[in-house]
C-alpha cells in the first residue's frame, strides 16, 4: 500500500491488492473504508493528525478474511481460511495433501472460494461425483462473494463445466490474473490447461504476465522455466530454474526443470547426482510427482548407458514402489513406469526386466485407469497390444475414437495426430511396423502431438519408436535424414549413434564406423562401469596375488606372482584396471 498527500484534506491510496487509485476526503472522517478490496479506515489522533491503519481481518464488514495472496473472501472462519491456504501450499508444492479444500467446506459450507476449489479437486479425483455438490453450494452463495471468488469461480467454472471450452476457460484465466496477478495457484492451473492445449507459448506469456508482482515468490520461477524449456530456450530455463531453486530448496518443479536442462545438455550424471541429492525431501509428494522425478533418474541413467541393473533399481525401488503407499494414485504411477519401459524395450534390455512389464499389463487392463490422460490411454496401447492383450487394447482404442467424435469440430482437429499416433502405437506392439508407419505421417515429429498431455523430455520416445520402425521396415535412408538432424540438436545420447550406426551399416556407408566409435566414446563418458565378469575374474586373481606375495621368497612363488602378473595383463584393460 503506497500512501502520498494530495490535498490538505484528501489523501491518495493506491492499493497493490486491487489496483485501484482512490482519492479519498479524509477531513474530519472516522473510520472510512473506502473500497471493498481495499481494507483500510482513517482517524484522527490527540494532535489533530490523520492517520490510515488496515482494519484487522476479524473487523472486516460481513466477516470477509484475506487469504494468502491477500485478496478477500467472505467468511468468517479463521479454519476455513487456513485450510484453503494449506491447498494453495499443497498444489504449488505438488503435495499429497490436496484434500484439505475439503476440510474448509467443513469449517464454511457456504464458502463460496472453498467450494469451487473443492469441487475443481474432486473433479480430478476418484470421486468427481461429488463435486456437483460443491459447484451448487458455491453458485447458491454467489451473489454474496466477494469479486476475487466470482473471478475464480468464473474461472474454475469454465474448466470443470461439461460442455468445456479450453479456449473459454483461458481467456477466463488470463482475466483472472489480470486482476489478481498474485494468485499462482491461478497461474498453475492456467499453465496446466496450456500443456494440455500443447501452447507452451501461452504458458510463458501468463507466467510473465504474473512476474513483476511476484519477483521473490516461492515456486514462480519453476513455473517460468517449464515453458521456456519446452520453446527450446534452455539457457532462459537454466537461469529461472536455478533462481526458483536459491528462492526454495523443496520447490520441486524448479528440480524438475533443472534436471530437464541437464538432460537436454546430455548432462546425465551430472542431472542423476542432483536429482538424487535433492530426492530425500520428495517423501510429501504426490504420487505423480515423486514417480515423475525417478523417472528422470532412471532415464538419466540409461540415456547414459549406465549399467541397466541401475535403472532396474530405481524402477523396484522408487516408481513401482510407490504402489504400495495407502495413498498412492495408481494410474500416476503407471504413466512413469510405461514411459520407461517403452524405452527400455527399444534399447533390447527388456529381458532384463523379466516380467515386470506383464505385471504392469495385468493391471492397466482394469478400464478405470482409462481415459484419464491420452499420454496414459497410448503407452497402455502399446503395453497391452504388447504382452498379448490386443482385444483389450482394441477395446480402449475404439474408446478413444469414440471421445474424439464428441469432441467439437475445432477440438477434434487439433487431436487428430494423436489419435493416430495411439492407433500406431497399437499396431507397433504387435509387431506391425509397415502398418504402424502408413498411419504416420512421412515427415512425423512426436513434438506435433503435445495435447497427448507430454513434455518434449516424455514425446521424444515415440521419436526413437519411428526411428525404429523405419529401420526395421528397411526405409534406413529416411531414418537416417531424420536421426541425423536429431543428433545436430542434442549429439551427446549414445543411443541415437547406435540407431544411426545401424542405418549406416543397412545402406553400406563407412559412416557407421565412425557413428559406432561416437556411440562408444558416449557410452564410456558418463557413468563408471566395468563389466561384471571382468569384476570377478580380477577378484580372483587379486586373491591369489595376496597369497602369493605372503611366501614371496620362494622361488615357485615368484614363478607364480609372475604368472598371475600375465594373466592381468591378458585379461583386463588399462582402462578396466583405471575404471576400477
Amino acid at each position: 500500500m503506497g500512501i502520498e498527500s494530495r490535498q490538505r484534506h484528501s489523501i491518495r491510496i493506491e492499493s497493490r491488492q486491487c489496483q485501484v487509485i482512490l482519492l479519498i476526503d479524509i477531513s474530519g472522517v472516522r473510520d472510512t473504508l473506502p473500497c471493498r478490496n481495499c481494507p483500510y479506515f482513517s482517524y484522527r489522533d490527540r494532535d489533530g493528525n490523520t492517520v490510515i491503519v488496515e482494519r484487522k481481518t476479524e473487523e472486516m464488514e460481513g466477516g470477509v478474511k484475506l487469504d494468502k495472496w491477500g485478496y478477500e473472501v467472505n467468511t468468517s472462519s479463521d479454519a476455513c481460511i487456513s485450510a484453503i491456504n494449506s491447498y494453495y501450499h499443497q498444489v504449488l508444492s505438488y503435495g499429497r495433501g490436496r484434500r484439505v479444500i475439503l476440510e474448509a467446506t467443513l469449517h464454511d459450507k457456504d464458502c463460496v472460494l472453498a467450494n469451487i476449489l473443492a469441487a475443481h479437486f474432486l473433479c480430478s479425483s476418484a470421486n468427481p461425483s461429488r463435486a456437483s455438490f460443491h459447484i451448487q453450494a458455491a453458485n447458491a452463495r454467489l451473489e454474496e462473494a466477494t469479486p476475487y471468488e466470482k473471478a475464480v469461480f468464473d474461472a474454475l467454472n469454465s474448466l470443470i463445466c461439461e460442455n468445456r471450452d479450453d479456449d473459454v476457460a483461458l481467456q477466463f484465466h488470463s482475466k483472472l490474473l489480470n486482476d489478481y496477478p498474485r494468485d499462482l495457484v491461478a497461474l498453475k492451473r492456467a499453465q496446466v490447461l496450456c500443456f494440455y492445449m500443447g501452447r507452451p507459448d501461452l504458458s510463458l506469456d501468463l507466467v510473465q504476465q504474473v512476474l513483476p508482482r511476484n519477483q521473490e515468490e516461492d515456486y514462480i520461477y519453476g513455473m517460468l522455466a517449464f515453458p521456456l524449456l519446452e520453446l527450446g530456450r534452455m539457457a532462459d530455463a537454466e537461469e529461472a530454474a536455478r533462481k526458483g531453486y536459491e528462492i526454495n530448496k523443496q520447490d520441486y518443479w524448479a528440480q524438475h526443470a533443472m534436471c530437464h536442462v541437464l538432460q537436454y545438455q546430455c548432462r546425465f550424471k551430472d542431472a542423476v547426482d542432483f536429482m538424487e541429492e535433492c530426492s530425500s525431501s520428495w517423501s510429501s509428494c504426490l504420487s505423480f510427482m515423486l514417480t515423475h522425478n525417478w523417472w528422470h533418474v532412471a532415464l538419466c541413467y540409461l540415456e547414459g548407458h549406465a549399467p541397466v541393473r541401475k535403472v532396474l533399481e530405481v524402477y523396484d525401488q522408487h516408481i513401482w514402489k510407490e504402489l504400495e503407499k495407502a495413498d498412492t494414485v495408481p494410474p500416476e504411477v503407471y504413466l512413469n513406469a510405461l514411459g520407461l519401459l517403452l524405452r527400455v524395450y527399444l534399447r533390447g534390455e527388456l529381458d532384463i526386466f523379466e516380467d515386470r512389464l506383464k505385471t504392469l499389463a495385468s493391471c492397466i487392463t482394469d478400464q478405470a485407469n482409462w481415459y484419464l490422460e491420452w499420454h496414459l490411454d497410448v503407452l497402455i496401447l502399446w503395453a497391452l497390444a504388447k504382452t498379448g492383450e490386443p482385444s483389450k487394447a482394441e477395446d480402449l482404442l475404439e474408446g478413444l475414437k469414440s471421445r474424439i467424435h464428441k469432441m467439437s469440430k475445432k477440438k477434434q482437429q487439433r487431436m487428430q495426430k494423436v489419435i493416430l499416433l495411439a492407433e500406431a502405437l497399437f499396431e507397433y506392439g504387435r509387431g506391425n511396423d509397415k502398418q504402424a508407419l502408413d498411419l504416420l505421417d512421412s515427415d512425423f515429429n512426436a513434438n506435433d502431438c503435445k495435447m497427448l498431455g507430454a513434455s518434449d523430455e516424455q514425446l521424444d520416445v515415440f521419436n526413437e519408436v519411428w526411428y525404429s520402425m523405419l529401420l526395421n521396415t528397411g526405409q534406413a535412408a529416411k531414418a537416417i535424414g531424420a536421426m541425423e538432424k536429431q543428433v545436430k540438436k542434442r549429439e551427446g545420447t549414445p543411443f541415437m549413434w547406435r540407431l544411426l550406426e545401424r542405418g549406416y551399416a543397412m545402406t553400406g556407408s563407412q559412416e557407421a564406423t565412425v557413428a559406432g566409435e561416437k556411440a562408444r566414446a558416449l557410452e564410456a563418458a558418463h557413468f563408471v562401469q566395468v563389466n561384471r565378469a571382468k569384476k570377478d575374474e580380477l577378484a580372483t586373481i587379486l586373491v591369489l596375488l595376496a597369497t602369493s606375495l605372503t611366501n614371496f621368497y620362494t622361488i615357485q612363488n615368484m614363478q607364480s606372482f609372475v604368472f598371475i602378473l600375465a594373466m592381468m595383463r591378458a585379461k583386463l584393460t588399462t582402462e578396466d584396471l583405471d575404471k576400477l
